[in-house]
């Protein structure tokens, strides 16, 4: 659109005090409507939330379910290799030996925070009783996926900015923000889960652009308070009173606080055909032809010796075999293994494939674990367990092979860890999460033959970007105190039980 400048003349304006009258009125009339004709409708300076959603959606969850840019991939080339789903044939010391690129945690970072974050803050205010278009269930939706990130960010680093943090663009903006303890962003997340709970109201305003759950609130509830479950249970151990008040309070009314029961309710974003909104994975190993990862004989023997189908959906067979190879052995070794080792299952390859955030299967371990631990009494450990195993395999469009109760034994908390992190292939991030937790599943001893850097400790986090070292040192400084450890990938978070 032609922008004006009321203050560039064409001819020289007349003397005198005709000529001052003459500047007046024109200046006074041009400036009348200067807002008005300088406003572009092709670029406005307002979002509304029904655009940020869909991009905060998508733009986090691709980050959190594995990113297309090397280096930079948390799931591919860290969890699902930390947690032994995966290993390498090719580039070992990307991931597979424990050693990582500073753009793992420098982009993943600025993006979780710029891309994610901010957004979904954005959100909030626009649609808080005092924004400028009050929504309730935007609000809630919101509040629910900043809590989820904000989960993911303190379980990869442990403390990080978050009370005084997505305040750059505030009347007094904060470009230093204090880093707060892990402690205390799980208690602020806890809380604001409760909050969405009572914000997301089913039959209440609509919302439009979310790609999670297409609208559907009584699921975004479901998803609230399955995620407050899964961090209450994460802190048990430490802050067992706490923790056993919140996951009796949720089981106490179910009409009021609903849970994830069902897959059909699984929280998890369904990609499609279309780039940029496709399939991660699919972009990495199918587009851009990426052979570089098999499956994890961690993760083959432990599925051929239950008899697990669930093998058939997570890897390709070889010769009608499910099988796969050490992690961490040199490029030299790995190499050998390219064309014998099962490849990642077409399942997950497919372009569009979902991204998962949370389903019933995990609900029901969790569940599981907390009757075994004494903290729910609603329910038993057997029900619980069983029932998410089967939701596991269903997941998937399996049957539960006859006699895989009996073959996986009497349930333990132990049992239920292992069963968890079979049904979180996929969602490495989480099932890093879990093993950084408790120690299980217990994996096996290491190959003769494999080489890993970070002292040969399976990482315990990540450490902090180069930005916070130049842009915040001193609320760094006193974040890195706070997790009781140096800046690295061997100091245990707070939630850490051994």
């Amino acid at each position: 659109m032609k922008k004006i400048n009321p203050f560039r003349l064409t001819a020289k304006p007349p003397s005198g005090a005709w000529g001052l009258l003459f500047l007046l009125f024109t200046t006074t009339a041009c400036t009348e409507k200067f807002d008005e004709m300088n406003t572009d409708p092709n670029n406005p300076t307002q979002i509304s939330a029904q655009y940020l959603l869909p991009f905060a959606l998508e733009r986090s969850i691709d980050r959190y379910w594995g990113g297309r840019t090397r280096f930079e991939r948390l799931n591919l080339d860290g969890a699902m290799l930390w947690m032994q789903y995966l290993s390498r044939n090719i580039y070992s010391n990307e991931g597979d030996n424990y050693g990582i690129s500073p753009a793992m945690q420098n982009n993943n970072w600025l993006a979780f925070y710029n891309d994610g974050l901010t957004n979904f803050q954005r959100i909030i205010t626009i649609s808080s009783p005092t924004g400028t278009a009050p929504n309730t269930n935007y609000e809630g939706v919101a509040l629910v996926m900043r809590s989820w990130l904000f989960s993911v960010m303190t379980d990869l680093w442990g403390a990080i900015p978050y009370s005084e943090a997505l305040k750059g663009t505030a009347g007094t903006p904060n470009y230093t923000p204090t880093y707060d303890t892990q402690e205390a962003v799980y208690a602020g997340l806890l809380n604001d889960l409760k909050l969405a709970n009572e914000k997301l109201v089913v039959g209440g305003p609509g919302i439009q652009g979310d790609i999670l759950y297409s609208g559907n609130i009584l699921r975004w509830t479901r998803f609230a308070n399955s995620l407050r479950l899964r961090l209450a249970n994460r802190q048990a151990v430490k802050k067992s009173s706490e923790s056993r008040a919140i996951m009796r309070e949720i089981l106490s009314d179910p009409a009021k606080f609903p849970i994830i029961t069902a897959n059909a309710d699984n929280a998890m974003l369904r990609s499609t055909a279309v780039l940029p909104s496709n399939n991660e994975w699919h972009q990495v190993l199918i587009q851009e032809s990426r052979t570089d990862w098999n499956l994890s004989s961690t993760l083959t023997d432990k599925l051929n010796a239950l008899n697990d189908t669930r093998i058939t959906i997570y890897g390709n067979p070889v010769s009608g075999r499910y099988t796969g190879h050490p992690n961490g052995l040199p490029d030299a070794i790995a190499t050998t293994f390219l064309s014998t080792s099962s490849t990642v299952g077409n399942f997950f390859t497919r372009i569009d494939a979902p991204s998962v955030l949370m389903t019933a299967s995990e609900v029901n371990l969790i569940l599981a674990e907390a009757v075994l631990d004494g903290d729910i009494t609603t329910g038993t450990a057997k029900g619980y367990f069983e029932t998410g195993i089967t939701a596991s395999f269903e997941q998937f469009g399996l049957t539960i092979p006859a006699g895989y109760f009996t073959r996986v034994g009497d349930v333990t908390r132990e049992k239920v860890l292992d069963q968890k992190w079979i049904a979180l292939y996929g969602v490495g991030i989480e099932a890093w999460t879990e093993y950084r937790r408790t120690g299980f599943p217990v994996l096996p001893a290491r190959d003769p033959r494999a080489v890993f850097e970070n002292d040969g400790v399976l990482p315990t986090r990540l450490p902090y970007p180069g930005s916070e070292y130049s842009l915040n040192k001193a609320s760094l400084d006193k974040g890195i105190a706070a997790n009781g450890g140096p800046d690295n990938m061997k100091t245990k978070l707070w939630w850490a039980e051994r």
